[in-house]
């Protein structure tokens, strides 16, 4: 009942056949089955296709230009109150330390007392410590094809140095485990004009729209694919994106209101997304279709 309450305030911020043996023959023990491991996956020619185009794309990936941008956003000087990320910005492992924070998060923040990801995270810094105001940052989020915030090339050099390392979000904090838990149910919360959820695409195996094979996000290798390769740059239209992104144009398809950027119910849904892939190897920024 708890999360079930909590979920809907996260929400509100968000808009948010079988036989038995004959009674006669003595009943014996079934006899134990030895361990098997999980079926390998099984990819069709055009999944292939696809992943061999990428690993081919990312020898010269993008990205790369938007973490250098983002290192001197960070570094230098900058908003109203003139100071920078590097020596003002916590992202959990000491001011100005981004060598694995990014692998790390959401995580508990107690000078914010709300669980954050890292794109919630680095606005929160911009805002308390850089003296930016939210509602500009808010104002546009997102790059399109002329404007790429200074919010994705940050995000895009903080994750650029947890590029292959594992991700460890704190499920052992209680302020993070109840955030997984919500996250939980935000994605197993079906409404909208087509009564959809975020599981209805991700909460199971074998599901594909057109030719984009779905991750069941609920599982440690499903979750781990909806984490890689985020922050992305998208082939499609030539642009930068972040998760904060992601989770936003997931509730457009199921034609959800848009969640407030930056709000408790995104942190909350890549709490358990995330969560789920945890001991994975997360591999930095990447290309998407």
């Amino acid at each position: 009942m708890k999360y079930r309450i909590a979920l809907m305030a996260a929400l509100a911020l968000a808009m948010l056949p079988a036989w038995a043996q004959s009674k006669k023959a003595a009943a014996k023990p079934p006899a134990a089955k030895a361990a098997q491991a999980p079926a390998a996956e099984v990819k069709d020619a055009a999944t292939l296709e696809f992943e061999k185009f990428r690993a081919e794309m990312e020898d010269s990936n993008p990205a790369e230009l938007f973490e250098m941008k983002g290192e001197e956003q960070w570094k230098s000087k900058r908003g109203p109150k003139n100071v920078s990320l590097a020596e003002s910005c916590d992202l959990g492992l000491g001011i100005g330390k981004i060598e694995g924070a990014y692998v790390r998060m959401p995580r508990y923040f107690a000078d914010a007392d709300a669980v954050m990801d890292a794109e919630r995270r680095i606005v929160w810094c911009m805002v308390e410590k850089q003296g930016f105001k939210f509602d500009d940052i808010a104002s546009k989020p997102f790059a399109n094809a002329n404007f790429t915030p200074d919010i994705t090339n940050l995000v895009t050099y903080v994750a650029g140095h947890s590029r292959n390392m594992k991700l460890d979000v704190p499920l052992k904090d209680p302020k993070v485990r109840e955030a997984y838990e919500i996250g939980k149910e935000i994605a197993a919360y079906r409404a909208g004009p087509y009564d959809f959820s975020c599981n209805t695409c991700h909460g199971s195996d074998g599901k594909r729209i057109r030719m984009q094979n779905l991750p069941n996000l609920s599982t440690p290798q499903g979750a781990l694919k909806g984490v890689q390769g985020w922050p992305g740059y998208r082939m499609t239209g030539g642009v930068m994106l972040t998760h904060q992104w992601r989770m936003g144009d997931c509730f457009r398809q199921q034609r959800f209101p848009q969640p407030k950027y930056a709000s408790d119910a995104v942190a909350y849904l890549l709490t358990y997304m995330i969560g789920n892939a945890n001991g994975q190897v997360y591999k930095g920024p990447g290309i998407k279709r």
